[in-house]
This record gives structure tokens, C-alpha cells and sequence, in this order.
């Protein structure tokens, strides 16, 4: 009787007890994280043996196998691969090649966000339940002004002003745009991307569209990447923030105006014009008055100093000096820090993880299949529970 060992622990299977995979799924799952068959092999031995159907892989090993390829367990017992399109092919304003230069990591969380599309689909059954979806009510052209969008973008999330300068903190102000963004109809995930100068995606779905944000970057940065990646959305297709933007100049004029149109989103709808025209009378135009106004509107330095610039009361070097100066006095995240609990619960959001426990004392699935939604090891999920499973 063959037996098949884990390179990961102590688990072997029996050919005739093995869990009831289909083979073909193992490749596709590889595949689609962008794995060769080499690449594999480092971190499981017997992959080839698996995708042929000749050995098979212990729950243990499936699990480990998912986190890798960032797909869901379930889905290597499909009984064939998910019509699920290739990621780059949401992508209008990327090209072929410039979506190849995207490193490794980050394309694996690409993936990660349709596998989170797909769990909210399951979740949702196969409907958005927020009482509006924004990407369907709001219609745009490239042609309509970045003014009239930021305008309509404001209203239709119903935050006035006066709420936004009420926000204690940066950190208030993230959770409560992130919580705006989930009543009309769009999630937004987290993450720690461990890749220089990209600050967050997003992937466009009729029913499902989603943010995920790179937490490693600064709190001023990552709202200002929401609004960003909902310019995106509204036009209907993903989109990527980050910091080099070269590729604007390989894409074709409508695509072009798009980008530009989401580059200026966010400083458009956090900081209306009209109403720092009013804070600025009076006012010198200078470093301290940015900061006193970055602080009333909950945004960086950099976005009320660009502002200045463009309305010619500072002038471009000095705008370059504070911008460096600013920058350096941003104190990295450290590694590691912080309980695993609580940065997961930052991780998948309120919203989502709330969702996947309501299901769950519904009796809709097991504890396996909650982990499984929730990203977590079977073996975490009561802490988890008694943590955060309570409802918000």
C-alpha cells in the first residue's frame, strides 16, 4: 500500500483515502500564480506527481498550497478549473507589457482579490447587497470634467465635510472611508505588499468590485489610493496606483485621460477647491499652513502643498524641498509587529469578516469552509471567533 509523505509535517495519505481532488486544478492553480513547474517543485516535491494524478497531497499540504497560489482550498476540488478570466485582461489602461513588469508579489495578490471576488460572490449569493452599487449608478466619460466627477463621487458617498474634519485621526479617517466604500457596494481588503512604490489595485466586477490597499505605506497614502482606485472603477476597469507612472505615456489617448482623470480624483474629492480657496484668505502660503490644513482634512502635507503649487502660491522647488524633507519624516513600519489577530481583522475589514460569520451561524458551511473564507488555519479559528465573531 503506497503511502505519500509532507515535506511540511508528519501527514500521509493513503491512495485510497485521498482527498478527492482534481489533479488538472493543481496545474491550474500553479499557473495562474505565475509558478513553473520548477519554481513548485522548491516548496513541494511531489507536485508533479499530484498534477498527474499519480500521488495526492494531505489537507495540510492543500492548505499550504492555496496560501502559496492564493487561491481558495475548495476550489482544487472543483471538478475543472473556474471560468475565471486572466487578471491582466481587466486591466484597460496597463499594457501587455507593462502588466508583465509587475513583480511577482504583487501579481499574487492580483489573484488573492479574485479569489476574494469569488468568495464574496459565494458569500452574497451572486449579489451585492449594499443598498447602492456606486460603479453602476455613476456613469462617466473622459470627456466630463474632474470637477464635476469629484463632485458627484462626494455627494453620492453622503460624507460632508464637517464629518471629515470631526475624524480624531488619519487612522479614523481610513476606517471611515473604508466604511463608505462598503455601503455603496465596494470592499476593501488589506494587505502588506512588500514591494517598493506600489501602493494598491483594483479589480472591476459588475457585482464584486474591490480595493485592496497596501498597508506598509503611510495612512494618508493608502486613502489617498481608495479614491485613486475608485476613479478606476467608475470607468470600469482595474487599475494599479503606483509611483512610477510611465506607462501613462505608452497608452492610447482615452486610456490616458482615464489615468490622469484618477491621478487627480483624490486630492479633487478630499479637498474640494472652493473650500481651501476659503481656508486660504488670509493664510500664508507656506509649510505651516499646509500642515494645519493636512491635519483639518485628514490628508498628507504633500496633497495641500500641490494644491498650493497649482494655484502658483508656492513655486515648484520649494514645493520639491518640503515634499523630500516630508517624506524622510516618514517612519517605516516595522516588521512582524503587532498581534496576528488584529492585523488579519485589519487585513479583511469589518465588513467581510462580519459577512462570513453571519453565514456561517446561519449554517450555510462549516468551520473548515469559514477558515477558508477568512484566510486563516482551522486551528486559529476559535481565538478568532471569540475575537472578532461577535458582530460589529
Amino acid at each position: 500500500m503506497r503511502l505519500f509523505d509532507s515535506k511540511w509535517d508528519n501527514d500521509t495519505v493513503d491512495i485510497k483515502d485521498a482527498l478527492p481532488i482534481t489533479p488538472a486544478l493543481v496545474q491550474w492553480a500553479r499557473e495562474r500564480a505565475g509558478f513553473s513547474i520548477e519554481d513548485a517543485r522548491r516548496t513541494f516535491k511531489k507536485i508533479d506527481a499530484w498534477e498527474a494524478g499519480n500521488a495526492a497531497p494531505s489537507y495540510s499540504q492543500l492548505e499550504q498550497m492555496a496560501e502559496k497560489f492564493k487561491c481558495p482550498v475548495a476550489v482544487f476540488f472543483f471538478p475543472k478549473p473556474p471560468d475565471v478570466p486572466a487578471v491582466e485582461k481587466s486591466f484597460r489602461t496597463l499594457t501587455t507589457e507593462d502588466f508583465a513588469t509587475i513583480p511577482r508579489t504583487v501579481r499574487t495578490f492580483l489573484r488573492k482579490g479574485q479569489a476574494m471576488q469569488l468568495n464574496l460572490a459565494e458569500l452574497n449569493d451572486g449579489k451585492n447587497h449594499a443598498p447602492r452599487l456606486i460603479t453602476r449608478d455613476l456613469q462617466f466619460s473622459t470627456a466630463t470634467s474632474l470637477g464635476e466627477i469629484a463632485a458627484k463621487v462626494r455627494d453620492y458617498l453622503g460624507v460632508s465635510l464637517e464629518e471629515q474634519a470631526s475624524w480624531k485621526s488619519v487612522e479614523q479617517a481610513l476606517e471611515a472611508w473604508r466604511e463608505a466604500f462598503a455601503q455603496v457596494g465596494v470592499f476593501v481588503f488589506k494587505d502588506a505588499f512588500h514591494a517598493k512604490g506600489y501602493f494598491g489595485f483594483c479589480l472591476y466586477d459588475d457585482e464584486f468590485p474591490i480595493v485592496y490597499v497596501n498597508n506598509s505605506c503611510a495612512k494618508t497614502r493608502q486613502i489617498f489610493t481608495l479614491f485613486h482606485e475608485l476613479g478606476h472603477l467608475l470607468f470600469q476597469t482595474s487599475g494599479i496606483d503606483i509611483i512610477d507612472d510611465e506607462y501613462i505615456q505608452h497608452l492610447a489617448p482615452n486610456e490616458q485621460k482615464i489615468e490622469i482623470i484618477c491621478n487627480g480624483l483624490a486630492a479633487k474629492v478630499l479637498v474640494p477647491d472652493d473650500m481651501l480657496d476659503k481656508m486660504l484668505i488670509g493664510r500664508t502660503a507656506d509649510r505651516d499652513t499646509a500642515t494645519k490644513l493636512a491635519a483639518y482634512f485628514n490628508v498628507s502635507r504633500e496633497v495641500i502643498y500641490r494644491k498650493m503649487l497649482d494655484r502658483g502660491l508656492i513655486d515648484a522647488d520649494e514645493y520639491g524641498d518640503a515634499a523630500k524633507l516630508w517624506e524622510s519624516q516618514i517612519k517605516p513600519p516595522q516588521a512582524g509587529s503587532g498581534n496576528y489577530y488584529n492585523s488579519h481583522f485589519v487585513y479583511l475589514g469589518p465588513r467581510y469578516i462580519d459577512l462570513a460569520f453571519t453565514r456561517y451561524y446561519q449554517r450555510r458551511f462549516d468551520d473548515i469552509q469559514l477558515a477558508e473564507y477568512l484566510n486563516i488555519k482551522p486551528k486559529n479559528l476559535p481565538k478568532f471567533e471569540a475575537k472578532f465573531g461577535g458582530g460589529f
